[in-house]
């Protein structure tokens, strides 16, 4: 290695110091929301555009998010635990059911996964599906971002059951799966031309009805 790049190695760039500097001037403040907003969006940007999640590298996120890479370790360990956090805000937060009736709440959970987030991150979500079979350790990540919003579903299916909305015998695993990867598809692949957008929610949720109502 030469002295150059020994001291490239060793000392941090100077957007960096100029960073760390900024966020030290003021002890204990509340960390930038609008930096962590643009993190994210770089991370989610990079992986739209195609870039597999192995490659996006935190130079990358830091360069287009306009940071510099010690904004970015300062509030991420590594870059896994800043994929996990993007994935999450990929997703936003958990939908709160009203609890009145288990088909209201259904027709709201499959709402909520076919927003306007939901749409703009479609993208996303295909891109890293292929990697998602390649890749064990993004796929232990998905599935941890995956299962709170299941459990979310669980508990209305659960409910119906114990308040005699739903079939006694209901398989509530292959339920979720019905209830959440139809619209998960169509709203990403567009796999249905035929079947309208409007009412969608509405349609999914009474066919599903049909077979599981009490």
């Amino acid at each position: 290695m030469t002295t150059a790049s020994a001291a490239s190695a060793s000392y941090p760039a100077a957007s960096e110091t100029i960073d760390a500097a900024q966020e030290r001037k003021a002890p204990g403040r509340p960390r930038n929301a609008q930096a962590d907003e643009a993190i994210l969006d770089a991370v989610l940007g990079l992986l739209s555009e195609g870039l597999s999640a192995a490659a996006v590298s935190i130079e990358a996120v830091a360069a287009r998010a306009g940071v510099g890479k010690a904004t970015i370790y300062r509030r991420w360990p590594n870059k896994d635990a800043l994929l996990m956090d993007a994935i999450r805000g990929m997703k936003g937060p958990l939908p709160e059911p009203v609890g009145e009736s288990v088909r209201d709440d259904l027709i709201a959970l499959v709402k909520a996964n076919r927003s306007g987030r939901a749409k703009r991150y479609s993208q996303v979500t295909a891109c890293l599906i292929p990697e998602l079979l390649r890749d064990d350790n993004l796929f232990e990540m998905w599935q941890t971002v995956m299962e709170p919003r299941r459990d979310v579903t669980r508990g209305v299916l659960r409910r119906g059951v114990e308040n005699g909305e739903l079939r006694a015998d209901l398989d509530i695993e292959m339920a979720v799966l019905m209830m959440t990867a139809p619209s998960m598809v169509h709203g990403m692949l567009r796999w249905a031309p035929k079947v309208p957008e409007e009412g969608f929610a509405e349609s999914l949720v009474d066919a599903f009805l049909r077979g599981a109502a009490a």
